[in-house]
C-alpha cells in the first residue's frame, strides 16, 4: 500500500492490533510511548522558553522511545508497512504515539493481546 489513505487514524488503527501481539513489543510500549510523550512535551517547552535543557531532554527521549518502539516491532510477525518518506514517517510517529497507541491501550486491545501471548 504505496498511497496513504485520507483518514491516517483509520487506516493506521486497521492493523494496529495485528502489529503489536508479541509480549516484549507490547511491554516495549507501554514504557516506550509515555516517554515518547513527555519527551515530545519537554521538547515544546524548551522551544517556548528557549531551554536547550529541556530542548535535549526531549530529544533525547523521543530517539530513546523511538528506539526502543523499533526494537519491539522486529519481534512481530507481522511487520508494520514501512515509511514512504519523511512526511510519512513524521505523520504516522506522531498519530501512533499520541493518538493509536492510547486508544489502544484505553480500549482494551493491549490487555487482551497480552492475554492471548503465546506461552
Amino acid at each position: 500500500m504505496g498511497k496513504r489513505l485520507p483518514n491516517l487514524h483509520a487506516w493506521q488503527w486497521r492493523t494496529y492490533s495485528d502489529n503489536h501481539q508479541h509480549p516484549a513489543n507490547l511491554i516495549l510500549h507501554i514504557i516506550a510511548v509515555p516517554i515518547f510523550i513527555v519527551a515530545a512535551l519537554s521538547l515544546a517547552n524548551g522551544l517556548f522558553t528557549f531551554s536547550f535543557r529541556a530542548l535535549v531532554l526531549g530529544v533525547i527521549g523521543i530517539l530513546a522511545s523511538l528506539a526502543l518502539q523499533a526494537r519491539g516491532h522486529k519481534l512481530e510477525a507481522v511487520q508494520p508497512e514501512p515509511f514512504s518518506g519523511r512526511k510519512d514517517a513524521i505523520g504516522r510517529l506522531l498519530v501512533e504515539q499520541f493518538v493509536t497507541f492510547p486508544r489502544f491501550l484505553l480500549s482494551g486491545q493491549w490487555w487482551r493481546n497480552w492475554r492471548n501471548k503465546k506461552r
